[in-house]
């Protein structure tokens, strides 16, 4: 059974004029709404202002003798300025909140023809978030002829219901996560949600955001993509600016960031506008912000969140609109524990915080990296480069085992690649050539693995690391080190135990993993403060 049909609508002071009996001569929208018998209208909530209240009346009485079932009640709502989006809103807003809507009952309509363009809008906005829950009722007038009803189209604002239009979004959000991931089908589900997420954000958000993770994990280049995916849909029109905090030193740091004027020290011949102002209506990209001393974080601080500074002597501020992204592979709530990080600028810059996984956590990512190298190094040269099928599943049996511990991660990939494809004879990388790769990549990560062993002997002392087997000290140094790795110690233990956790009914790696540790004294919480530089 169909369900009565209210309408909502705005009275039009210019289309719905006319007090004589030429007004029917003519086409008027809200009268015309009820005067199609494909259209029953049960109930018309009229609004008007009260300069225009005999002409609502006038409108109501010539509903009623047009369509006589349709009840209309009119509502008194005054708008200080029909143009002014703010007010226009607030009022309808308020309007929509108030009345009692039973959508179990009643089927509704909300009229956009009439009323100024902003009121419109606001209709057409509090439609779509569903503050009236109905659907949009647009009238018009039949050039063709002289019928005073005209035509008049309902429409939904569930996208899901027009196939095309549907299709059209999806696929656009398709090249939006595509785009974020450098065009490479990576097959990591935990990080395809991570991405869509992020593009999610990028889109809808100028807020700051934080990005974590190990060095090498490619905070750089997502950085990059965000800022270029907004300069795609024009929501950004400034330039890209990046900085790697950790290469500031002493004074550099506040000229560097923020400016400084001529003669604000000594060898400032010449004016400096800093890189915040290089940032203005653009993106700010600073790596390892965990670097920053605690003067420059204040005044980044400021800069957040007044977009105003001071540069290096200089008596009058500066303005700048930029959208803010960090990066670290630093546990900053750490260092704000510690005194090494401000905790308001934490608090500010971690309303959006992302962890991007390392590669040896994503290994079945390798393959399709591993083309877009390839790809990338052919199209830099201008010479095809590929592999043989025996070089590339030799490769990535490698690659993807546990004995492939990627520290650098992409950028060890990368290097890799580089390498193999110098070697390679014609262009074409061969088994030998992916055979002599492997070697030295495993020869560089025992090298490390070699360095990291002062690190573990003063986790647990000198006297204790020099009572133990090789044996226990290579093994205890490669489980800390997949720590230092890992986002959480049941991370850790899964990628320890990958294999035979798969041949037990039960699986907890995580205690597994904290038994191992114990055994030598040491705790999950020890082993990840240890500075990671020592390995």
């Amino acid at each position: 059974m169909t369900r009565p049909i209210h309408l909502f609508g705005i009275l039009g002071s210019q289309l719905d004029m006319g007090k004589r009996e030429d007004r029917w001569g003519r086409w008027r929208p809200t009268v015309a709404a009820c005067q199609h018998e494909d259209l029953l209208i049960e109930r018309f909530d009229l609004v008007y202002e009260s300069r225009t209240e005999s002409l609502a009346k006038t409108v109501q009485a010539d509903i009623r003798s047009v369509s006589p079932e349709t009840d209309v009640v009119l509502h008194e709502l005054n708008f200080t300025d029909p143009w002014d989006f703010e007010e226009v809103f607030s009022t309808l807003h308020q309007f929509a909140r108030g009345y009692q809507f039973d959508t179990e009952k009643n089927d509704y309509l909300i009229h956009i023809t009439t009323g100024s363009h902003v009121q419109q809008i606001c209709l057409f906005l509090l439609t779509e978030s569903r503050h009236f829950p109905g659907r949009l009722l647009q009238t018009s007038p039949r050039k063709a002829d002289a019928e005073q009803a005209g035509s008049f189209r309902i429409i939904d604002l569930d996208l899901s219901r027009y196939d095309a239009l549907a299709a059209r979004f999806a696929e656009e959000k398709l090249e939006g996560l595509t785009f974020l991931k450098s065009g490479i089908e990576t097959r990591n589900a935990a990080f395809n949600r991570l991405i869509e997420h992020i593009e999610r954000v990028a889109i809808s958000s100028r807020a700051p955001m934080l990005v974590t993770g190990p060095t090498g994990a490619g905070k750089t280049r997502l950085a990059r993509r965000i800022y270029e995916l907004r300069r795609r849909r024009e929501q950004i029109s400034g330039d890209f600016v990046e900085l790697n905090c950790a290469t500031l030193r002493g004074d550099q740091a506040m000229s560097t960031l923020f400016g400084h004027v001529k003669g604000a020290f000594t060898g400032a011949l010449n004016a400096r506008p800093g890189l915040l102002v290089s940032a203005d209506r653009g993106l700010l990209f600073l790596d390892e912000i965990g670097e920053l001393g605690l003067d420059e974080q204040a005044m980044l601080l400021r800069a957040l969140e007044e977009r105003r500074f001071l540069p290096v002597g200089a008596d009058r501020e500066v303005q700048s609109d930029f959208q803010l992204i960090a990066g670290t592979n630093r546990d900053l709530s750490q260092a704000v524990a510690e005194g090494r990080f401000r905790e308001d600028l934490l608090a500010r810059i971690n309303l959006w915080t992302f962890r991007l996984p390392g590669l040896a956590e994503r290994r079945e990512d390798i393959e399709p990296n591993l083309d877009y190298e390839l790809q990338r190094i052919s199209d830099a040269t201008g010479h095809r480069i590929s592999m043989s099928k025996e070089a590339r599943t030799a490769f990535l049996k490698w690659a993807e085992s546990s004995a492939a511990h990627w520290s650098g991660n992409f950028r060890d990939l990368n290097a890799a690649v580089v390498r193999m494809a110098t070697l390679a004879h014609a262009g074409r990388i061969s088994v030998s050539d992916v055979h002599e790769e492997i070697e030295r990549l495993t020869e560089q990560s025992s090298r490390s693995i070699g360095k990291s062993s002062c690190s573990v002997s003063d986790l647990l002392g000198e006297a204790e690391w020099n009572r133990m087997d090789l044996f226990d000290q290579l093994q205890l140094t490669s489980v800390i080190q997949v720590c230092r790795e890992s986002k959480s110690l049941s991370d850790a233990g899964r990628r320890l135990f990958s294999v035979s956790r798969t041949t037990r009914s039960s699986t907890n790696d995580a205690d597994r993993l904290r038994k191992f540790l114990s055994r030598f004294g040491l705790s999950w919480q020890r082993v990840v403060e240890q500075p990671p530089e020592a390995f």
